[in-house]
């Protein structure tokens, strides 16, 4: 009989796609013994209605880049194509029953869980790796999700929010993003000066 797939999924807005969202997920390939890390970009993230977010086509693309030529790394459209407001507990429910889940979140992220759409479902059917973020303690991302597998990545000050405000004042992303998704985000004029 053959093993299950080991599944990472890192899933977000995407908006855009940086090197943090990399280095977690190779992290989490290493640490875990992952086959493959899933990038999943939210089509309607609930958690941010009301605020501004790129067009769900446009994180898909530069996700899709972001990704490219990592053998290991898969982009998945699976929340950008689904009507409604995207739910983790409802994502996770589509993959294969026989494959075994590890959901990298951010400390940020896994501390928040208790406010997630049916949490205890998520918790049923992942397990957490966690990365820390500045600012987040460890004990109260474990007394909102339970057991997690700490990721021993590199501290990473890197957010969406940093870098469309760069882009907005006109500094730079490079190094900061992939190329392709720095040049994605040129040609489609995205986070343009206001």
């Amino acid at each position: 009989m053959l093993s299950a797939v080991r599944r990472g999924i890192l899933g977000g807005t995407f908006d855009p796609p940086h090197l943090a969202h990399l280095v977690a997920g190779e992290t989490a390939r290493r640490e875990l013994d992952l086959d493959v890390v899933t990038y999943l970009p939210a089509g309607r993230p609930w958690q941010k209605a009301g605020r501004e977010v790129s067009d769900p086509r446009h994180r898909w693309e530069m996700t899709r880049l972001a990704v490219a030529g990592v053998p290991y790394f898969v982009a998945d459209d699976r929340e950008v194509i689904r009507d409604g407001w995207t739910y983790t507990a409802d994502t996770l429910a589509t993959f294969s029953a026989d494959e075994d889940l590890v959901l990298i979140l951010g400390a940020d992220a896994a501390a928040g869980l208790p406010t997630w759409h049916q949490p205890q479902a998520v918790l049923a059917r992942a397990h957490l790796a966690v990365m820390d973020r500045p600012g987040v303690e460890r004990d109260e991302v474990e007394a909102a999700a339970g057991a997690v597998h700490w990721l021993d990545t590199p501290l990473l000050g890197i957010s969406g929010t940093l870098l469309r405000a760069r882009r907005r004042v006109g500094g730079s992303l490079r190094f900061l993003v992939p190329d392709a998704v720095l040049a994605y985000i040129e040609s489609a004029g995205l986070y343009a000066r206001d």
